[in-house]
């Protein structure tokens, strides 16, 4: 069974999905989360402390669903990996369509609030760091300053191809098969330079 605050953030994380960050309620939350507002206050503190623990819980979902692997299966490849890395976050689960919903209603709030536009920042830089090191994997041999650049434009265009997604405007096999062209795109530049 799940602790109690871990308890809290999946609830907090399917109320911003559904309702948006400026949707969540604490009596709300506590509600969904079935426990008291002053539960929610001992491990949180306040709406801002909520919204930084729900960040970095589905941050830590994320990587996850995204990495954990069956120790039994044969080992990837450096491109398996990065492929099945971003891949996996356009799947058809629960989990999948809370993280992304509620990553991006983060995202839309942290224009207006700077306290999480820094707490975001630092996540996505996180993750564009992650995303090049698994291209460095691929293609040793290309800069930093490249891997960065195609990390950080291979995982905008996910972000992207997961909104147009879960808005019903792209088919998920259309979107997966547009991230691995630009998968490939981005190999193919680095092999350029």
């Amino acid at each position: 069974m799940a602790s109690r605050s871990t308890q809290i953030l999946e609830a907090a994380a399917r109320v911003i999905a559904r309702r948006g960050v400026r949707g969540l309620r604490v009596e709300e939350l506590a509600a969904e989360a079935g426990v008291s507002t002053a539960t929610i206050y001992y491990y949180f503190k306040d709406r801002t402390g909520i919204l930084r623990h729900t960040l970095e819980f589905i941050n830590d979902r994320a990587e996850r669903y995204t990495t954990d692997r069956d120790r039994d299966a044969e080992p990837l490849t450096p491109l398996e990996d990065l492929e099945q890395t971003l891949l996996l976050e356009l799947q058809d689960t629960t989990e999948v369509r809370e993280n992304s919903a509620a990553w991006g209603e983060l995202r839309a709030s942290a224009v207006f609030d700077e306290e999480l536009r820094e707490d975001l920042a630092r996540a996505t830089l996180v993750w564009i760091q992650e995303v090049a090191a698994l291209l460095g994997q691929v293609q040793p041999m290309a800069s930093a300053a490249d891997l960065a650049a195609a990390g950080e434009r291979l995982t905008a265009l996910l972000e992207g191809l997961s909104m147009r997604w879960l808005s019903g405007g792209l088919k998920i096999d259309h979107a997966r098969d547009l991230m691995r062209g630009a998968i490939d795109a981005e190999l193919a530049r680095l092999r350029q330079k």
